[in-house]
């Protein structure tokens, strides 16, 4: 086991710049999908994850505009909701593009993920959050067909914790209406 030595005595100071982190910017940009207009993020870190969403984003329609530290996304004419198999299997991360577009559209296609230097990471925690939620699910030939008329609200319990899962559950709900107010309005629905 390595060790490390420290000699006190002085005082440690300086300055250091702290890129953004990633784990953050990925769900946020791809939330910039559901407000259909302009968002502007700030310290995105500059790596290919970054690099990838922002292409994704753009063959979806989405103008993507870069000055220094500031990241400006206008979504505003996104007309598409199939994510292009070349750039989602680039990386594990794309999957998060599917909440988004499903809270927008009530629909998407994608295949599956790729990308990850550890190995296998199934979606199907995603995938059965999505269910809970009213989301018809249709697997063809390694692409996946999310569709539904509207999300409602559900308490979603996890197999186990999955953090991706999670954001993308958000990201698909975020929209929606709560199962007690869709219930209230459908019981109006018919007594009128």
């Amino acid at each position: 086991m390595s060790e490390y030595i420290i000699k006190g005595g002085k005082k440690a100071e300086g300055e250091v710049s702290i890129s953004g982190s990633k784990n953050a910017s990925l769900p946020i940009i791809a939330a910039s999908i559901l407000n259909q207009g302009k968002t502007t993020l700030y310290n995105v870190p500059q790596i290919h994850d970054t690099q990838m969403m922002y292409e994704i984003l753009k063959k979806l329609g989405a103008e993507v505009i870069k000055k220094k530290n500031k990241i400006i996304i206008d979504s505003s004419k996104i007309s598409e909701y199939v994510i292009p198999e070349d750039l989602m299997r680039q990386m594990r991360s794309s999957v998060i593009f599917v909440g988004a577009l499903i809270g927008r559209y009530g629909k998407v296609t994608f295949s599956y993920p790729g990308g990850c230097d550890i190995g296998t990471r199934p979606i199907d925690l995603h995938l059965k959050a999505f269910e809970k939620l009213g989301i018809n699910i249709n697997k063809n030939y390694g692409n996946i067909t999310c569709t539904c008329d509207k999300i409602v609200g559900e308490k979603i319990d996890l197999d186990f914790p999955s953090v991706g899962a999670t954001e993308n559950a958000i990201l698909a709900a975020v929209l929606g209406t709560r199962k007690n107010n869709h219930n209230q309005q459908c019981k109006r629905a018919r007594n009128h």
